[in-house]
């Protein structure tokens, strides 16, 4: 689309000879006889140039400059007045605070108005470029930002599946080992203790068998959300694979309270659950075997698999018991 200029002069006579030196500018030619009619062609076009003459009845050039320079949209646009009155400084100097950019004399020299004209042709069509050229790379800026956002939503979900089970959304066997090496640390770190429980589901298998998979797999969510909604915010719950899972109780000083706090999660757990397979509810009962063990800096007990063996066996230890109750590691096993 090519460039416009607007032309303003109250003289027809003008116009025309105006239209005659500009015909092979290469720009779009609109014209006007008065303030006003400029003005409302400057609201339905933009003008690359305003030739604009001064002396006109009703409303000057000066004052149509003023109120173009009143616009955010229009006061970008170049103004040339084309006058005679540029007789001295002063009328030079308030043509310029009006808004011009420059100024032809009457009569016309052909050659300078064409000079002219062209030359701001040229710094729009460098301007219209330049504000292309800015919008290319403002679009292309969004899409990288879009693009590294995407990356690091897609970063964060791959490093959340490798450290988080895909059924419960508990931390995996891999988070679990690096949560109970950095429990250890700052239980070396602070001379405190902490719990540790690993968690055998009674009954799992037997879910399965009669109800099937799917049915197992809501099983599992369930008992997960039941395990995190009994423990505390600083503690883990992770899911270690099948129905096995553990636990870590932080800042636990008395073994005991770490078996009572267990032994109410084996309470929950044996509570009854209504499982949504398909179209239909299973009520469904089973229990938990837990077996616990306690750590304390002072017996300098640092190696994590020592800490879940001693878990591990105490959790066997509620099974041969009779199941569905906790034993901490070096206890005898409590009754449910």
């Amino acid at each position: 689309m090519p460039p416009k200029i607007l032309v303003v002069d109250d003289t027809a006579a003008n116009l025309v000879a105006m239209r005659r030196l500009l015909a092979r500018c290469g720009a779009e030619i609109f014209e006007a006889s008065s303030g006003n009619a400029a003005l409302a062609l400057c609201l339905d076009h933009q003008f690359a140039l305003i030739l604009l003459d001064v002396n006109m009845p009703d409303m000057d050039g000066f004052e149509v400059a003023a109120l173009l320079g009143e616009s955010e949209q229009l006061r970008e646009t170049p103004i040339i007045f084309v006058t005679a009155a540029y007789a001295d400084d002063m009328s030079k100097l308030k043509g310029y605070r009006s808004g011009a950019v420059d100024y032809v004399a009457k009569p016309i020299n052909d050659v300078i108005l064409q000079s002219k004209v062209r030359v701001f042709l040229e710094l729009y069509a460098a301007r219209a470029e330049l504000e292309q050229t800015l919008a290319a790379l403002s679009e292309r800026n969004e899409q990288l930002t879009m693009e590294i956002a995407e990356r690091k939503r897609i970063e964060a979900m791959v490093r959340h599946q490798a450290s988080h089970d895909t059924l419960t959304g508990l931390p995996n066997r891999i988070l679990f080992h690096d949560r109970l090496r950095g429990s250890i640390q700052r239980a070396q770190r602070h001379r405190g203790s902490f719990a540790l429980a690993c968690i055998d589901i009674d009954g799992f298998k037997n879910v399965n068998d009669e109800h099937g998979h799917p049915a197992g797999d809501v099983l599992l969510q369930q008992i997960a959300a039941r395990l995190q909604g009994h423990l505390r915010s600083n503690d883990t719950v992770a899911r270690l694979g099948g129905d096995e899972f553990a636990l870590i109780l932080e800042d636990i000083d008395d073994p005991l309270l770490a078996l009572q706090l267990c032994q109410s999660l084996c309470d929950a757990l044996a509570e009854p659950y209504a499982l949504t397979v398909g179209a239909s509810t299973l009520p469904v009962r089973v229990g938990a075997s837990i077996g616990v063990a306690h750590y304390l800096q002072s017996e300098r007990q640092d190696a994590d698999e020592q800490l879940i063996q001693a878990a591990d066996r105490a959790m066997y230890e509620a099974k041969r018991a009779g199941k569905n109750r906790c034993v901490m590691a070096g206890l005898p096993a409590a009754a449910a």
